[in-house]
């Protein structure tokens, strides 16, 4: 522990702390003009993001822009699926298709395990380069999906409503599921590892289709796996701070504390003062500002700010989005928050 570390990295390990460290989920993507104009010169999402030198510029273009506290890799929680055997597109409006979604026992008993290093590379050499290149002005964020919704896209074969064909998977062959789900946690922790070795300093788990189940098939089907993840993780890594978002979370956050993990991610359908009072003091917050917001006025998104960070005044607090910024949002107005999240004890002495 060093006052030299980065303010995210001394927040994340319940360090005190001048002010709640800020980042935005998706903070490189759609909504930022560079991006746009990057893209259109290299239109495919894998090459972007497997790509290491458009990986890197991509995963910069907001550190740049705004010099938030937090700079993630540019990524998708698909990506170590191909190591594993599984093939996957993005089709830019369509999301993610699974090539040859998976059924049958055989296929999860022909699921290779994941090897990082040989089938991952480029995320090392990105995450190598951004910590150079940020040193202590930022802290460098690996990340990673969850094994149930990793489960949920190479079942469904892509993104879904409903979840009917996973469903249908858990509730009519669940020891199928259940050792895709045991492989997939070993995989994710492995991946882990080696984000963390190539130079990741905090580590956020998106178990984005979670908030699709029930709170009893939380427990059976999604809790049991975050928290492998994290045993496994903290075997190795016992320092590195772990978040864990789930998208529609309301009536699981006392079971996403139970997992583990050091900070739940709050979306912005939970009241900030609610959701710090139903998790034990240790477990730090991150969010949970409500990305609409962000086309607001320049006057409504700081006077949210403040009322998050009022809220989690006294706990561990990583100001953020509850979800991923929008494509859409003006550049300006991201630009507001990072900057009233900066002088958020500016703000709060004018209104208090």
């Amino acid at each position: 522990m060093s006052e030299s570390d980065p303010l995210l990295l001394r927040a994340a390990r319940g360090e005190s702390v001048e002010r709640p460290p800020v980042w935005m989920m998706r903070q490189a993507g759609r909504y930022m003009k560079v991006y746009r104009e990057l893209r259109d010169r290299h239109p495919s999402f894998r090459e972007r993001s497997e790509n290491p030198e458009l990986s890197y510029e991509i995963s910069m273009q907001p550190f740049e822009a705004f010099q938030p506290d937090g700079v993630i890799l540019f990524s998708d929680i698909l990506t170590p699926l191909p190591g594993m055997g599984i093939e996957f597109d993005i089709v830019e409006s369509k999301g993610p298709l699974i090539q040859d979604p998976i059924k049958t026992l055989d296929q999860i008993k022909n699921l290779r395990p994941l090897e990082p290093q040989q089938s991952m590379s480029f995320v090392g050499e990105v995450l190598g380069r951004l910590r150079n290149s940020v040193g202590n002005k930022a802290a460098v964020l690996g990340f990673v999906g969850a094994p149930w919704t990793l489960a949920a896209y190479v079942v469904e074969g892509k993104s879904s409503k409903n979840y009917a064909v996973i469903k249908a998977m858990a509730f009519q062959e669940p020891e199928l599921l259940h050792k895709l789900l045991d492989h997939f946690a070993k995989s994710i922790a492995t991946y882990l590892r080696y984000q963390i070795d190539s130079g990741a300093q905090v580590v956020q788990m998106f178990d984005s289709w979670a908030g699709q189940l029930s709170p009893i098939d939380y427990d059976t089907f999604a809790a049991p796996y975050q928290k492998k993840v994290v045993e496994l993780l903290k075997e190795t890594h016992p320092d590195t701070p772990v978040i864990l978002y789930i998208s529609g979370s309301a009536g699981v956050i006392e079971r996403m504390g139970n997992t583990g993990v050091d900070i739940v991610s709050l979306d912005w359908t939970v009241d900030m003062a609610d959701g710090c009072r139903r998790l034990p003091k240790h477990i730090g917050i991150q969010g949970n500002v409500d990305p609409g917001l962000l086309f607001g006025t320049p006057e409504a998104i700081r006077s949210r700010i403040v009322d998050a960070v009022l809220k989690a005044k006294g706990r561990k607090h990583i100001l953020n989005l509850g979800h991923g910024i929008l494509p859409g949002t003006p550049e300006e107005n991201a630009k507001v928050f990072f900057e009233a999240g900066k002088g958020v004890n500016d703000l709060i002495r004018a209104v208090t």
